[in-house]
């Protein structure tokens, strides 16, 4: 699997390590700030011990009906993990912190 790259719709990262704990990532957002989160996030958290599956939601309303404010924001297991397009290197940090809580 080619890293760094926007992930498709039910994709999964890191798919061939069962042993690694399965996260269901949606983020909200227009089409282009989706994607552009999408591939920091592959880039960031390629390399920790985590398998992600994407989904994509570009409905303001659904988003505003689960209180998202910023585009884009990823929503991790149900809870907002991420608002705004930020860095591969704070992306890789807040999940890291979140694998060491778990």
């Amino acid at each position: 699997m080619e890293a760094c790259r926007e992930m498709r719709a039910g994709e999964v990262l890191n798919f061939g390590n069962d042993d690694y704990p399965l996260y269901q990532v949606t983020i909200y957002g227009d089409k282009v700030l989706c994607a552009k989160l999408s591939k920091r996030v592959s880039c960031a958290i390629k390399h920790l011990p985590i398998r992600v599956e994407f989904h994509y939601e570009y409905s303001t309303q659904k988003a505003i009906e689960k209180g998202i404010v910023k585009d884009p924001t990823l929503v991790l297991n149900g809870e907002i993990f991420i608002e705004g397009l930020i860095s591969s290197e704070e992306i890789a940090e807040r999940f890291s912190t979140k694998i060491e809580r778990n």
